[in-house]
């Protein structure tokens, strides 16, 4: 069987930030299953257009082309002021129907909230997008410290959860786009 491609969007681009960090402790995590094939898109990388441009840009394009070639997506986000952030927003809008009919899970964080708030936004967004938001989040509290290899317990868990619902909505999507197209 091919191996479920799963894009790790990493959605902060503050200097300083966290979020290569929780991606990278996520990305060992998810590179230990066979059948899961990993792509980290950091959007760091991206030298995306201030405003939306009437015609895409190199890097608009390059970003459109990794997510229509992911199964799945896990966003890496932190919670900024009960929110996700706006860089993340706008790279999510760049694409449409290369997020249809894929599921998408959510590795959040931020201090005390576990970054739940931005998740909750980040589901509505999603939906708009007809993507299929797994249940099970990863969240970390920042105060307790970055996760690391020899996490807790429970983020083992949650990071176990995570996976196996991706896993299961990413090959059943993937099938289900094979046998037809996807209307929305």
């Amino acid at each position: 069987m091919t191996p479920l491609r799963i894009a790790v969007i990493i959605g902060s681009t503050r200097e300083g930030r966290a979020g290569d960090r929780v991606a990278r402790w996520f990305v060992d995590q998810a590179e230990r299953h066979d059948d899961l094939s990993v792509t980290v898109v950091d959007l760091t990388e991206y030298d995306f257009p201030s405003s939306y441009p009437a015609q895409p840009t190199a890097s608009i394009r390059a970003f459109v082309r990794e997510v229509g070639r992911a199964d799945a997506f896990v966003v890496v986000t932190p919670e900024y002021n009960h929110s996700f952030p706006a860089p993340l927003k706008q790279a999510i809008d760049y694409a449409y129907d290369e997020w249809q009919a894929k599921p998408v899970g959510f590795v959040s964080y931020g201090c005390r909230s576990t970054g739940l708030h931005a998740v909750d936004q980040l589901r509505t967004v999603f939906t708009a997008l007809h993507a299929m938001t797994v249940r099970d989040v990863v969240g970390i509290d920042l105060l307790a410290g970055e996760p690391t290899p020899h996490c807790t317990d429970e983020l083992r868990r949650d990071t176990r959860a995570l996976l196996d619902q991706l896993r299961w909505w990413g090959l059943a999507l993937r099938d289900g786009r094979a046998a037809r197209p996807y209307a929305s």
